[in-house]
């Protein structure tokens, strides 16, 4: 996922687009219009903003959580059959080793293991979102046999709570308006 730091490359991208469809604007023009988009008033705030990111700067960019799993099968059937996600990619080292995979649904990623030491099973973690009713009507849609999770209220968050095969917990949280 692109961001502030890359509005060179996304102002060149959208005047290649344009130039496709005979329209032309000057680099200086798309410049403007990323800035724009990102929220600024002009390209000399966004410009200063990317100056201000330098190399040496502490960058948080994404965490990822790992997350135990014992059985491939059991893993899929959940992760992907029931809370939707995709296959990114996967990894062993050769035939019969433990799968490193990473899973994927909207910006949403998670590295599954069946590696000893990569996590500990029966960890627990929060993703905030929005559109949290919206999932769990899609869950319960579903039939899911081992799970049919709920809508609740807690403390100006909804919530949709799961748990996978092996004891990971995930809790789908949207901060209620207000």
């Amino acid at each position: 996922m692109r961001d502030y730091r890359d509005a060179k490359a996304m102002a060149k991208a959208m005047r290649e687009a344009l130039a496709r469809r005979n329209l032309d604007i000057t680099h200086s023009e798309a410049l403007e219009i990323v800035a724009r988009q990102f929220g600024l008033a002009n390209w000399n705030l966004l410009s200063s903003r990317i100056e201000a990111t330098a190399e040496d700067a502490i960058v948080f960019e994404r965490a990822v959580p790992i997350v135990r799993i014992f059985d491939v099968a059991k893993a899929h059937e959940f992760y992907l059959g029931f809370l939707g996600f995709s296959v990114d990619w996967e990894h062993r080292y050769g035939p019969n080793f433990p799968l490193y995979t990473q899973i994927s649904r909207g910006g949403l990623l998670l590295h599954l293991s069946e590696h000893a030491g990569d996590a500990t099973p029966g960890g627990n973690m929060a993703v905030y979102m929005k559109g949290v009713r919206n999932l769990q009507q899609e869950l319960a849609a579903k039939d899911y046999r081992y799970m049919k999770p709920g809508l609740r209220e807690a403390d100006g968050r909804l919530e949709v709570e799961v748990t996978d095969p092996f004891g990971n917990r995930i809790r789908f949280m949207q901060v209620k308006a207000g």
